[in-house]
């Protein structure tokens, strides 16, 4: 039988993270370049959180100089304790130069190998766009808003870790 969501035999159980955020602790790191940007980002983020039942006292913001020092920031704000998840947010945007591969491709390596240091969920928000018009369409104008996409997959991932920690006969299968 194909793994498919509608094909799963009925004694099989399938563990999936509920999109709630209540009585959970959450991090948002921000780059401060390119803030026309990143603060429609956080906004988003903030209400993907503020939307799922999380109080504004169990969200902390912290700014970044830039993308390139998500992954120090978010390292030392993960291992501070007491979250759920994290969440990184930027924007990087092509320039004439090469420097975009560089930070694009670096933050994200270590945005990633920092989340397995810490053994905690950080969704990645941070826009790789060659313009800034698409940079603005992508955090809350014709394409959505990364942040919030970001923010929602931290909360999912917080529940689906909480459940996945919790003994099996406490699991709630879906």
């Amino acid at each position: 039988m194909a793994a498919g969501r509608g094909t799963l035999p009925v004694r099989m159980s399938v563990i999936e993270g509920n999109l709630t955020s209540t009585g959970r602790r959450f991090g948002i790191v921000a780059a401060r370049t390119n803030d026309v940007v990143v603060s429609r980002l956080i906004d988003g983020a903030l209400d993907a959180f503020r939307r799922t039942g999380a109080s504004d006292g169990d969200i902390v913001v912290v700014r970044a100089p830039g993308a390139w020092e998500l992954a120090l920031v978010l390292r030392d704000l993960g291992r501070s304790g007491g979250f759920d998840a994290l969440v990184a947010l930027g924007a990087v945007i092509r320039g004439g130069t090469p420097h975009f591969e560089y930070v694009a491709g670096e933050t994200a390596k270590s945005v990633f190998h920092v989340s397995l240091e810490l053994d905690l969920p950080i969704s990645f928000g941070v826009l790789t766009c060659d313009t800034l018009e698409q940079a603005l369409e992508r955090s809350g104008a014709k394409g959505g808003n990364k942040g919030f996409e970001a923010a929602m997959a931290a909360v999912e991932s917080a529940d689906l870790r909480a459940r996945l920690k919790a003994p099996a006969a406490k699991r709630r299968a879906r």
